[in-house]
């Protein structure tokens, strides 16, 4: 009995898998290893960009952000003429609706006057007349009044018909007030998101990392604010006195910080450079750079000259004023105030002559 009991109490003795069933288990056990890993390592942080990639994704958030700032001003420019459309739509349908009133005044005078007279026989009042003559006169009178009445109802007639359509199109223009507003606020956080994700990555690094982020961005775009790092000033002529002035204005712009949506006096973004530089040489330029593109004559890199509008990426999202020499000043990114840089750092697009 004691024997009995001890082999009752005794562990079962495992067995081993063997051939596949051997096989089947290390593999279960294997996936089972890896999906323990796949979830220790979803807990854990991305991996860290390298300082390269970190400068290299900051230039592509700057750029994007770019693109947003010109979509940007694009939809400030219509949105202002909308509002501007709106606003003259709705004054001259208050003009016509004062004149309507005016009309219906009149004619309710008239009702009132003919409600007056109007129980009254012609014939009866001819023969209860004391002068027939006079009569006969204000009755002619009378007619030629009801021609006139007559006139007039059509002319209010017309009046409403022309208000309303007024208050049509003034509804047409607030819609599309309202979407340019959308797109407009879309575009702006857009533009904030980008710059705030470059200042986020911008921020992993080291100081000396950073500092060498932007002693390169100044190597790539032309070294300095400072005109004497580029073509010195009137080395090379401008085609004529309008194109002089505005690249006058755009050495006189040197050092001033980009800011995106500014068309200065203190600060600016690309496109609100150069659209300042020719409005000073009494020009008025678009205010985006694909509408500046087509603002002149187009021309070929080889016959460039100083006052041209040259322009950079396939989607016309920078542009410069071009100074000669294969230099251009430019209003380049937040952080880099405008500067002189060689039209080669950027993917060239093409040029324009404003006058």
């Amino acid at each position: 009995m004691a024997a009995q009991r001890k082999a009752a109490h005794r562990k079962p003795k495992q067995r081993l898998f063997t051939g596949p069933a051997a096989r089947t288990a290390a593999t279960l056990a294997l996936a089972g290893a890896a999906t323990a890993t796949a979830f220790d390592g979803a807990a854990q942080a991305e991996p860290q960009l390298t300082p390269a990639q970190v400068k290299a994704e900051v230039d592509r958030l700057y750029h994007d952000a770019e693109v947003a700032t010109e979509k940007y001003n694009g939809a400030k420019e219509e949105a202002a003429a909308s509002e501007k459309s709106l606003d003259a739509l709705r004054d001259e349908a208050a003009r016509r609706t004062e004149r309507l009133n005016t009309a219906r005044n009149a004619l309710g005078s008239f009702a009132t006057a003919q409600y007056r007279t109007g129980g009254i026989d012609p014939a009866v009042r001819l023969a209860l007349s004391s002068d027939p003559d006079q009569y006969l006169e204000r009755a002619a009178f009378e007619d030629r009044a009801g021609d006139r009445q007559a006139g007039a109802l059509n002319g209010v007639r017309r009046q409403v018909s022309e208000i309303a359509q007024l208050r049509a199109r003034a509804e047409n223009e607030l819609e599309a007030l309202t979407s340019r507003r959308a797109e407009l606020r879309k575009q702006k956080d857009t533009v904030r998101t980008k710059l705030a994700d470059a200042q986020r990555l911008l921020a992993t690094l080291t100081a000396a990392q950073r500092a060498d982020y932007e002693h390169a961005a100044d190597d790539a775009h032309g070294g300095s604010a400072r005109a004497d790092r580029g073509v010195p000033r009137g080395a090379t002529a401008a085609p004529n006195a309008r194109a002089a002035q505005a690249v006058a204005f755009a050495y006189g712009a040197l050092g001033k910080p980009y800011v995106w949506g500014a068309t200065g006096p203190d600060s600016f973004d690309c496109s609100g450079l150069t659209q300042a530089a020719w409005r000073a040489a009494g020009v008025s330029l678009p205010r985006t750079t694909y509408s500046q593109i087509n603002a002149g004559n187009r021309v070929s890199r080889s016959e460039l000259a100083p006052g041209d509008l040259v322009f950079f990426y396939s989607g016309i999202s920078h542009v410069g004023m071009y100074i000669g020499g294969g230099q251009m000043i430019h209003a380049p990114r937040p952080g880099a105030p405008v500067r002189v840089a060689p039209i080669s750092e950027m993917p060239f697009a093409g040029a324009t002559r404003v006058a």
